[in-house]
Formats: C-alpha cells, sequence, structure tokens
C-alpha cells in the first residue's frame, strides 16, 4: 500500500507490527512473565523463575523502548543524540541526559516502592530483582560512555 500526498507517492506503509515488533514482543513476554508469577507458586523453582523473569524483561522493556526515545549523550547504550535544538542549555542538557534522568528518577521510585515492602513476599523479591536490574541498566549506560571494549560493536571505539 502507498501513501500519497498532492498526487505524490511516498514511502510504502508498513504494518505496525513490521515497525514496532521489538517493542510489542518484549512486552508481550513480560506481560507473558507476570500472568505466569501470579498464576504459579512462588516457593517453587518455577515460580521463582518467572518473578526473576519479570525483573529481567521489565529491564528489556525499558532498554528497547528507553533507547528508542531517550538519549544518553557519549553512551554507546543510547542511540545518537541530534545536534541541539534547544537554545535553552538547561533543556539542552536534559534532552541529552533524557535517558539517566528517566532511569535515576524511575529507579528510584522504585527503590521507594521496595523500601515500603517486605523484602520476602510475594512481590518484595520481584521489586528487589528489579532495583537490581535498574542499577544494572542505568551502570551500564554509564560505564558506556567512557570505557571502551574492543571487540564489541556497542563500544565507542
Amino acid at each position: 500500500m502507498l501513501c500519497y500526498a498532492g498526487g505524490v507517492n511516498l514511502k510504502p506503509r508498513r504494518p505496525l507490527f513490521h515497525n514496532h515488533s521489538l517493542s510489542i514482543v518484549t512486552v508481550a513476554l513480560l506481560v507473558t512473565w507476570i500472568v505466569l508469577y501470579c498464576l504459579s507458586d512462588p516457593n517453587k523453582h518455577l515460580g521463582a523463575f518467572f518473578g526473576n523473569a519479570i525483573a529481567d524483561w521489565t529491564g528489556t522493556v525499558v532498554m528497547v523502548l528507553g533507547t528508542k526515545y531517550l538519549y544518553e549523550r557519549g553512551s554507546a547504550e543510547s542511540r545518537d543524540c541530534p545536534p541541539g535544538r534547544n537554545h535553552n542549555r538547561l533543556l539542552e542538557a536534559l534532552r541529552e541526559h533524557s535517558l539517566s534522568i528517566f532511569l535515576i528518577a524511575t529507579g528510584l521510585a522504585w527503590v521507594v516502592a521496595y523500601a515500603r515492602m517486605d523484602p520476602n513476599s510475594r512481590w518484595g523479591a520481584v521489586v528487589g530483582n528489579i532495583v537490581s536490574e535498574w542499577t544494572q541498566t542505568f551502570g551500564i549506560v554509564v560505564l558506556t560512555k567512557r570505557l571502551v571494549e574492543v571487540g564489541s560493536k556497542e563500544s565507542r571505539e
């Protein structure tokens, strides 16, 4: 199917799934792990696995969507931030570091939630794992700003 604008052919439209398949599938997997965890016994191996999978896939969803819409100047884990659009230095700095700001703000929210929960409760363990995942994700974003790993396509060298 082609798009028309004033009689001029534009690029063919691609279906929603084609353009956003990674986001859709990672969110669907996260929802699957949540449903399976709710239906399982968290004191059994499979239930514990589902709880860990929730934290891991929450981190994956954040990396997929976060690096799609947010930036971190100098980080190989983030897409390149286009040249400055704002003449206001504060707004430009917020844009250039939006991924870190998002991870810090939401990470603090997870820490507050975890601090108010029983860490041995059904969801306390899951939220504790999410806090760990957030710390790891933020760490990777910060580390890839300055450190290099030869042979890694994500590395700055």
